[in-house]
């Protein structure tokens, strides 16, 4: 699959990106009224994908690549790419049920989503070889306030219902403040579990 560079052009130099196309345009008001009930379906889908997979963090794969890192220095490329196709699907998901997007979620197709983190070649020192041990223990400050930032994406996503309701538009501001809570969850994520990255995710919603 190939990625839509430009949707990604602007990011800041943090390694792991993400980004939600924002839709200009009138949204699907009667598969938004019953978003809970149509996204069901796909979070089967999803639900069984993840527990195939195993580990952490919805199915991503941390154990193994874990063990390659501290005793081969070494990430193989397919668990990375399920990681990262894994993350994508999810992402999808997540996108369609806070009402980022009204088209159903593809389990292969980028649409409107796009989230790229980097394949990290160990043996050249892109990630360190025993900092894997500690990256969950390292994120915690993010636990925290991730916490809080979905409760008030949930919050925000209620706000966009009504609002997609009445007008048929999602909230600028409520877009940008749902996708940035994603991102950063996304970046977590890369660095704590799918170890793809020792760049801290940086305390910010933005790029």
């Amino acid at each position: 699959m190939t990625t839509d560079t430009a949707s990604l052009a602007g990011f800041g130099h943090h390694p792991v990106r993400f980004d939600v196309d924002y839709p200009d345009r009138p949204l699907d008001r009667l598969s938004t009224a019953f978003r809970p009930f149509a996204a069901l379906p796909i979070l089967v889908v999803l639900a069984t994908v993840a527990v195939t997979g195993g580990g952490v963090a919805a199915g991503v794969l941390f154990l193994g690549p874990l063990l390659m890192i501290l005793f081969r220095r070494k990430y193989p490329r397919w668990w990375f790419d399920w990681n990262l196709e894994l993350l994508r699907f999810s992402a999808r998901v997540g996108a369609y049920l806070a009402l980022l997007d009204d088209r159903y979620p593809s389990t292969d197709e980028e649409q409107s989503v796009h989230f790229e983190m980097p394949h990290p070649d160990v043996e050249r020192g892109e990630v360190g070889q025993y900092l894997p041990l500690v990256k969950w223990l390292l994120a915690i400050p993010h636990y925290v306030v991730l916490a809080v930032l979905w409760t008030g994406a949930g919050l925000a996503v209620i706000g966009a219902w009504f609002a997609v309701l009445f007008t048929g538009r999602y909230p600028r501001s409520l877009f940008d403040f749902v996708v940035g809570v994603a991102r950063w969850h996304l970046r977590v994520v890369a660095y704590a579990f799918a170890l793809t990255t020792d760049d801290y995710p940086p305390f910010r919603l933005g790029d």
